[in-house]
């Protein structure tokens, strides 16, 4: 585990998946520490994919290819390449185990970076490759609410008319449902989480803020650059999840074309592309 902190904040992050573990703010833990009870992760990082394929399979220039539901980037063992005390720089690099159902050559940097009451996460995908590449990324970090989730409510910077998207028995989407019009805030409650996530596509707002509507105690997310947004949790968690994607779960009419699938990121030879958000303690 590698650790880091400033005044405010510590944070610790695990090599394996460079997942963020813990986030506690003047000592009081704000992340899930996961249980096997409801969820035993607390923030995987989503690459190749963000969510399910149809039966777990696509297609790239002919050839049928196989991953499961997430990507495989949460079970890698990252190299620990720079350290600071207040930073931390996480490095995977493909393989030929990686290239056997994803046959892209990479590299994958995770930085985490403490900046007074924030923590701002950082992905950095490197195309080693002179052809272009095909990616899907995305976080899914869970929330500590230890009264249960219904006594917090999601708070949008912009005034929302939001369709959730629906996930039929095969994990695909198929159809949406209207849950909210004209308001800027949306109390939580179980019962949106009976079959799956809370899936937004045309969200205006860039941030969200988790607040607890008796303490006041919040957290902010700042996600601009990712064009979909999640919110999850299983019946009587004490927990939330808050997830800016970059991609998005299979269409159930899906011809299941990597190079067109819905929120694809199309990736250049040699380039790199950067998507960062921030995670904001609010007293």
């Amino acid at each position: 585990m590698v650790t880091i902190k400033n005044k405010f904040l510590k944070a610790t992050i695990s090599p394996l998946g460079a997942e963020l573990k813990s986030l506690s703010y003047m000592g009081e833990e704000r992340l899930w520490q996961g249980d096997k009870k409801f969820w035993d992760g607390s923030s995987p990082i989503l690459f190749p994919v963000c969510s399910g394929l149809k039966n777990g399979e696509y297609y790239f220039e002919g050839q049928k290819y196989a991953i499961e539901k997430h990507g495989f980037l949460r079970f890698c063992q990252f190299t620990t390449e720079n350290v600071s005390e207040n930073s931390a720089t996480f490095l995977f690099s493909s393989n030929e185990k990686t290239k056997v159902n994803y046959p892209f050559d990479f590299q994958f940097r995770a930085t985490f970076t403490l900046k007074e009451k924030s923590l701002e996460v950082s992905y950095a995908v490197k195309n080693l490759s002179t052809a272009p590449m095909y990616f899907s990324l995305g976080s899914h970090e869970g929330y500590f609410c230890p009264e249960g989730i219904e006594d917090y409510d999601i708070i949008f910077s912009e005034k929302e008319t939001l369709d959730t998207y629906k996930i039929n028995a095969d994990g695909l989407i198929d159809g949406k449902e209207n849950i909210l019009k004209e308001n800027d805030i949306l109390p939580l409650k179980y019962d949106y989480f009976a079959e799956d996530a809370l899936i937004f596509k045309e969200l205006k707002s860039r941030s969200v803020v988790l607040k607890n509507r008796n303490t006041k105690k919040s957290i902010k997310l700042n996600f601009d650059g990712f064009d979909y947004f999640l919110i999850w949790t299983v019946a009587g968690a004490p927990f939330i999840c808050l997830e800016p994607w970059r991609g998005i779960t299979d269409d159930k009419d899906t011809d299941q074309n990597f190079k067109t699938k819905e929120g694809i990121i199309t990736l250049d030879g040699l380039d790199t592309s950067i998507s960062a958000h921030t995670i904001e303690i609010i007293d």
